[in-house]
């Protein structure tokens, strides 16, 4: 049995509130939500050396050398599976970011594919959805196949 198997739930609850501490004193996590979308954001401001914005700013999370503003989301999938679906893309007919990184994971948070994404293919492939107040778009189907997607795994990797 694991030692993390051995603990209690609010021992486990405690130990994870200790880990987000650490990982925000180290600059890694800016929230206290689920660290994995403030970790994609940080790995792609520290592989590209990019300038990671603040939490607070609107439709961007980063920018690049060329300085166009970047949207990050990202998924984590359990042995390959689970949903593709990306977080919810808000304000995709404004102007507030230029393209998108999308990111999945494996369960220890290693990058499985990674990928630039414009904004004329997330208008192509995206579904909007009033009950969330943006648009949904998943990694699959025709999307993968389009020759305007550009895949960056092995510059996250």
């Amino acid at each position: 049995m694991s030692e993390l198997e051995k603990m209690t739930v609010k021992e486990l609850m405690n130990y994870n509130s200790k880990i987000m501490d650490e990982l925000k004193s180290r600059n890694v996590i800016r929230t206290r939500n689920n660290p994995i979308a403030d970790y994609c954001e940080w790995l792609v401001s520290q592989k590209f050396n990019w300038n990671l914005e603040n939490s607070s700013t609107e439709g961007y999370d980063v920018c690049d050398d060329d300085g166009l503003r970047v949207q990050v989301k990202c998924r984590t999938l359990k042995n390959g599976r689970g949903t593709r679906q990306l977080g919810v893309i808000r304000k995709l007919n404004d102007d507030t970011f230029d393209y998108l990184i999308a990111i999945l994971f494996d369960e220890k948070t290693e990058v499985i594919k990674a990928y630039k994404i414009r904004k004329d293919l997330i208008t192509d492939y995206a579904r909007f959805s009033q009950h969330q107040n943006g648009h949904i778009l998943s990694l699959k189907g025709g999307i993968l196949n389009d020759n305007r997607l550009e895949d960056i795994t092995l510059s996250l990797s």
